[in-house]
């Protein structure tokens, strides 16, 4: 199988991929063509069909695995695929397991990683509160180590989750050395809660879309209520410790104007604003000039770091 992750300019293809957008829409010539995204685990590609009434574009909808016949050429800086032929795949032509993205590196290896950092959280109200979902909730441990962190815009990927939650704890864990006023059980544990929301926000894999709680609620909401349903659980949980912990996982955002209900008021709520943002970033960064393969060219303006973006020499 030619994978996405391995196209270059040029190339030609003749594989199954999976349709995760379909949408039509007019071009200044007043011509109608489709936007597709198409996916395969190694990652995604922006494609065309410039003449969708074609004889040879068959019907297909989102989710569909689809047989593509087409080119891969570059526009602004990036690669996208010219679809000349397309049909629906039959399912004995295809293996499921080819089309979710997974993280490049070892899941349990992380999640052990992840657990080797939450034993220094020495208050046994947080820690019973880490017990009781990592450790005593299996199914729990199964979602989280196969989710995704979002739908499109960093750690999209099976165990992105895992991935992006193991990066904010071990930059907390950087802040804490640096800065040693800072409550590391509390920063800890919120940074290990603080997504956890996404579970309910995003759906599983190969869909990987929002929810109807997702689009209503938001993950930090719902992270919130999963958080203070621990708490309450947990006999004499002080209820001043639940409120800063909510507190945490309420404000990671930041700002109002990036869904954060409530502005950062503790010092360890910004502390985790900061490496929530500084982990989904530089893995955005990663992604982008992942994505440009071996251009070592100006990849044109960035919407989300508002830029021109381009490797560095030593990429």
């Amino acid at each position: 199988m030619k994978y996405i992750g391995t196209f270059r300019e040029g190339d030609k293809i003749n594989e199954i991929y999976l349709c995760k957008y379909k949408q039509s829409a007019t071009a200044k010539n007043g011509k109608m063509y489709e936007n597709v995204i198409l996916q395969d685990k190694t990652g995604t590609i922006d494609a065309k069909i410039w003449d969708p009434n074609s004889s040879g574009i068959e019907d297909f909808e989102v989710m569909d695995y689809v047989f593509i016949t087409g080119d891969v050429n570059c526009f602004q800086g990036t690669l996208q695929m010219n679809i000349k032929r397309a049909r629906r795949a039959q399912d004995s032509e295809y293996v499921a397991a080819d089309y979710l993205p997974v993280s490049e590196k070892n899941i349990d290896a992380m999640f052990e990683e992840l657990m080797d950092c939450m034993k220094q959280v020495e208050n046994p109200y947080l820690q019973k509160l880490i017990q009781m979902y990592f450790v005593e909730n299996a199914s729990f441990v199964d979602a989280f180590k196969k989710h995704s962190a979002a739908k499109t815009v960093h750690h999209s990927f099976v165990g992105g989750l895992l991935e992006h939650t193991l990066g904010v704890v071990k930059l907390c864990e950087c802040y804490v050395k640096q800065y040693p006023y800072l409550n590391r059980d509390l920063l800890f544990t919120a940074a290990l809660f603080h997504d956890i929301g996404k579970l309910k926000e995003i759906s599983n894999f190969p869909e990987n879309d929002y929810t109807d709680d997702g689009q209503l609620l938001g993950h930090i909401v719902m992270g919130c209520e999963l958080v203070g349903f621990g708490c309450r659980h947990i006999k004499n949980f002080p209820k001043k410790l639940m409120s800063e912990l909510q507190h945490c996982i309420l404000a990671h955002h930041g700002e109002l104007e990036f869904g954060s209900p409530k502005k950062p008021a503790l010092a360890e709520a910004m502390a985790l604003n900061y490496a929530d943002n500084t982990d989904a970033k530089l893995e955005t960064m990663r992604e982008i000039l992942k994505g440009a393969g071996e251009n070592k060219e100006w990849l044109g303006y960035n919407k989300l770091f508002e830029s021109n973006l381009r490797k560095s020499t030593e990429f």
